[in-house]
């Protein structure tokens, strides 16, 4: 009998650890065993062909993208509609709007308005403004490789374009080519050494990891700019992690200043669920450029058009970061002087008992001032009667 109780308790123990674990994962996520996450437990971010689509109650596409799709998720969309998923089954999940993203717009009408004058530079010491790094190293483009993934990835090379794009805008760039390979749920704890060695070592203002996305239509992200074909960029931020408010602050001015000067370049900005290492940096971002079936010259495209925003978002320039905003520092000062001269006239004009009284004083002051300066002298205020021969105490 005591046998018995002993063996019921035990299957009793192993039932509720098992329901347990069918309902926790690691992330604090509900798991697909419970239908609150998409795809399978074993998903790795931008598999090719594996994806989730992401609609509205209507049923209208808000997005598609190869990531585990979590209730809480968030989607910021390039016209600003703030989308949060409230559900998973399989690979649907469906999002509520939430409203129009007040701080992203107006980061862009602040853009709109001022355009690189941004007023809050990075700090100065830097070492590097940008450093490029890639968890994924063997994400590939199949137009040009063939396949979706090669144990040195395409995607190396856009990184490479991207840090080219960002040296011709004048900054200090390190793109960090570390393999981090095999392509799977690990990758983004190897290349967490990478990101810690880079911040050590290189002392960057930004911190850049490169991917493509894993969706299968090439047109979800290509579209045509100048008449030459790109794709678009997407920016992820990693919502479990204590800096993601900066990271989602920082991501909100990259896409209002990129889609200023280039509408839609960037897609979206992502809220995921995980960390993507962005703790480590409040200026730390994930972008994908483009899909696996998009082509390399077309990611490459993408990531030049954003790398013109990255300096007025990180205030750094040519000149280094005391030479951001300098257009509206000397704005300011040319305001400062006007209006000291303004109040010095009026003060004149008031004091003299008009205004030809004042411009005949203002003449009668150069002529002799001048003269005085001609003949050497040095120019001297005029002195008070008592003043004079006044001892020292």
């Amino acid at each position: 009998m005591k046998n018995r109780l002993m063996v019921n308790l035990a299957i009793g123990c192993f039932l509720v650890v098992v329901a347990v674990l069918g309902y926790i994962n690691p992330a604090n996520q509900a798991s697909i065993w419970t239908g609150g996450g998409a795809l399978a437990e074993d998903f790795c971010d931008h598999e090719a062909g594996r994806y989730v689509t992401v609609v509205s109650p209507q049923g209208s596409v808000i997005t598609m993208t190869s990531r585990q799709v979590f209730p809480g998720d968030e989607i910021i969309t390039a016209r600003a509609e703030h989308y949060r998923v409230t559900g998973v089954d399989k690979d649907i999940a469906e999002a509520e709007l939430l409203g129009l993203d007040r701080e992203l717009m107006a980061w862009s009408d602040y853009f709109g308005r001022y355009g690189d004058d941004l007023t809050v530079p990075v700090q100065a010491d830097r070492e590097f403004d940008v450093a490029l790094y890639h968890s994924h190293t063997m994400e590939s483009y199949v137009p040009d490789s063939g396949e979706a993934f090669s144990d040195h990835g395409d995607i190396i090379d856009v990184g490479r374009a991207l840090a080219g794009h960002l040296r011709r805008q004048g900054l200090r760039v390190f793109h960090d080519t570390t393999i981090h390979n095999p392509h799977d749920a690990m990758a983004y704890q190897r290349s967490r050494q990478t990101a810690l060695q880079l911040l050590e070592e290189r002392r960057p203002a930004a911190l850049i990891d490169v991917h493509r996305d894993g969706v299968p239509d090439p047109d979800f992200y290509r579209r045509v700019v100048d008449g030459r074909e790109i794709s678009q960029v997407r920016l992820v931020i990693g919502r479990q992690n204590p800096k993601k408010d900066a990271n989602l602050d920082f991501a909100r001015r990259l896409m209002a200043r990129a889609n200023e000067r280039n509408p839609e370049v960037v897609k979206e900005i992502f809220s995921a669920s995980g960390n993507y290492n962005q703790d480590l940096l409040s200026s730390a971002i994930l972008i994908e450029a483009g899909t696996h079936t998009n082509t390399q010259a077309e990611a490459e495209g993408g990531v030049g058009l954003l790398a013109e925003a990255v300096p007025v978002v990180l205030g750094v320039g040519p000149a280094g970061p005391e030479a951001a905003g300098g257009a509206a520092a000397w704005r300011v000062v040319f305001w400062v002087i006007l209006a000291v001269l303004v109040g010095l006239g009026t003060y004149l004009v008031i004091s003299a008992g008009g205004v030809p009284q004042a411009r005949d004083k203002l003449v009668r002051f150069w002529r002799h001032e001048f003269s005085e300066l001609l003949k050497g002298k040095p120019l001297k205020l005029k002195e008070k009667p008592d003043d004079r021969d006044k001892p020292e105490p």
